[in-house]
């Protein structure tokens, strides 16, 4: 892999890096650290624990999330290329021992295939990674993410660099737009026509907007990358803000993410001390200013106009459009809101080119996509793959295939993915060869959304999964219009009636035309797509729902009010 290389270039002889992402934090990440510098002290071994080029010590750094979440804490010895997982304070002797002093591997640490019962001693050999295309992840899991200088190392703010001294504001716009680059978010509208449009205002103040507010179940992409590698956020922020005329950014980031608060603080202040940021940027004379603004957790926040009132100090509740932000935003200046996925991949758009960049996706949807795989699936965590990728390609190359409840590999049982959060659709088994992009998965009755990806088992019930998402979607209504804070509300309660046996066939029918009324007739983006759990549900799994209506029986034995088939599967 590339850091390998990179990671002679910057100078250091031998390196162990610690994932240190929420996850593996959360598994001991920390402690392994702390463990690693005691035992390597002991043995009057010279550190760095920041990067120091012209240095020839080890180098003991953290980073941000490497994405294989299950196999946590992952400890990885460069030049190596050894990658060790679940690594716990009890292994850092022979980590330190065998590996760091005598050059040996640990083959117990080493991940085991369960494909092929084979040890794999390196990220190249593990087909988690190697059916990946890590492009925005691309620095995520090696470089420390408190270190502007690792950052710099790998050519970090080499596009902003471009856009402030070789470019005008016209030619970042027509490149981003060249690039196909549709923003992350879930609507999937063209990022460059999005700032052209900010870009024509007549305004003499405009601002851009990083909308880190990721708040559906499941879904960690956002935070993942503001952990991993925040100094990339800021930089397309910089970007945006030069092609549109802006000279005030800020950062929404939810408060329960306070590993990413942190490091996005963090990696403000250091570029403010670079002169990054500041009042005279690259030697311009320009001036661009960087404010982190946690969160209070509300999931309509996610939406553009509720965030913009948010920030304003008012509820967060959304209004009408048009006028959009990009013509009218925050304090009524032209606003950018872009999420974090899509201003990280902003300053490689820059450096490499559009034709570049559109090497990979679809020629609709170009480029790659960050998902949070979840559920009943054997690897779990953050991957990446460029547009265009099976259902089939992520489940079962990259995920490894499906578990049982109890986390079992097993064959044959797989049921359905939830695609795109709460807002999305539950796919059938019919669709896991369907090339998934923005456009395939709204016509199968998905979207791209918030990109988390949840698999499920043949034990799991759809009638009751579709009152979880709906109950979320319910709780998290602001309010403001009717139909979607009563009609999802009664939505729950057809969807209790199904899973506790008071439904009738008719009932099904009128679910099916409420959810097509709420998202018809609701305001916002998160009203109009609050039913698409309900809707996928009864349009790729209505024999379920009808078990449940007419024999009072769920199929998978899950809902205890009903009663359960003879021999259910297992």
């Amino acid at each position: 892999m590339s850091h390998v290389k990179s990671s002679v270039q910057t100078g250091s002889k031998r390196r162990i890096i610690i994932c240190a992402g929420t996850g593996c934090v959360s598994s001991g990440a920390l402690k392994v650290h702390g463990a690693l510098l005691k035992k390597l002290s002991e043995r009057n071994m010279d550190i760095d624990v920041k990067l120091a080029p012209e240095s020839q010590n080890l180098h003991l750094s953290k980073s941000g999330c490497q994405g294989f979440c299950q196999m946590g804490p992952l400890v990885t010895v460069l030049p190596d290329n050894i990658l060790y997982c679940k690594v716990t304070t009890s292994d850092v002797d022979d980590i330190v021992e065998q590996t760091i002093l005598k050059g040996e591997v640990v083959q117990r640490l080493t991940y085991l295939d369960p494909a092929t019962n084979k040890h794999c001693t390196s990220y190249d050999e593990i087909p988690f990674y190697t059916r990946q295309t890590r492009f925005v992840l691309k620095e995520c899991g090696w470089i420390d993410p408190e270190s502007l200088n690792e950052y710099i190392a790998t050519g970090g703010y080499g596009g902003a660099i471009k856009a402030f001294l070789e470019m005008t504001p016209e030619e970042i716009c027509r490149e981003v737009i060249a690039s196909g680059l549709r923003g992350r978010g879930g609507g999937g509208f063209p990022t460059g026509r999005k700032w052209e449009i900010a870009r024509m205002q007549p305004a003499e103040k405009k601002y851009v907007i990083c909308n880190g507010d990721e708040g559906d179940p499941g879904a960690f992409m956002n935070r993942s990358v503001m952990e991993g590698n925040p100094h990339a956020v800021i930089e397309g922020l910089m970007i945006a803000a030069r092609a549109i005329g802006s000279d005030e950014v800020y950062v929404y980031v939810r408060a329960e993410y306070p590993l990413a608060v942190k490091r996005m603080n963090m990696a403000v202040e250091d570029a403010e001390a670079a002169g990054i940021l500041g009042n005279n940027i690259f030697g311009t004379g320009k001036r661009m200013k960087c404010t982190i603004l946690p969160s209070a957790g509300a999931f309509v926040c996610g939406e553009e106009t509720a965030m913009l009132a948010s920030i304003e100090g008012l509820r967060g509740t959304p209004v009408p459009k048009p006028p959009f932000p990009a013509q009218c935003g925050l304090r009524g200046k032209p606003t950018i809101i872009n999420n974090v996925e899509t201003l990280a991949q902003i300053p490689r758009i820059l450096l490499a080119g559009a034709q570049s960049f559109k090497k990979m996706g679809t020629p609709a949807s170009p480029g790659t996509k960050t998902f949070a795989l979840t559920g009943h699936v054997v690897n779990t965590g953050l991957i990446e793959v460029p547009f265009g990728t099976t259902l089939r390609e992520i489940v079962f190359s990259i995920g490894g295939g499906v578990t049982t409840d109890e986390g079992t590999p097993t064959d044959g049982m797989f049921k359905a993915v939830q695609v795109g959060g709460p807002s999305g659709g539950c796919l059938p088994p019919e669709l896991l060869d369907m090339p998934l992009d923005f456009d395939s998965l709204l016509s199968a009755g998905a979207m791209v959304g918030s990109g988390g990806l949840v698999v499920m088992n043949q034990q799991t019930c759809m009638v009751s999964v579709a009152r979880f998402f709906m109950e979320f979607t319910q709780r998290e209504s602001c309010g403001k219009c009717v139909l979607c804070r009563e009609g999802t509300r009664q939505l729950l309660v057809l969807l209790d009636d199904v899973i506790e046996g008071r439904a009738t066939l008719q009932t099904l029918d009128i679910m099916e035309l409420l959810a097509k009324s709420i998202k018809l007739g609701s305001l916002c983006g998160l009203g109009k797509t609050a039913p698409n759990a309900v809707l996928s549900t009864l349009k790729y799994f209505r024999a379920e729902f009808e078990s449940h209506v007419v024999d009072k029986q769920c199929p998978t034995g899950q809902c205890s009010l009903l009663t359960k088939p003879d021999r259910v599967t297992a």
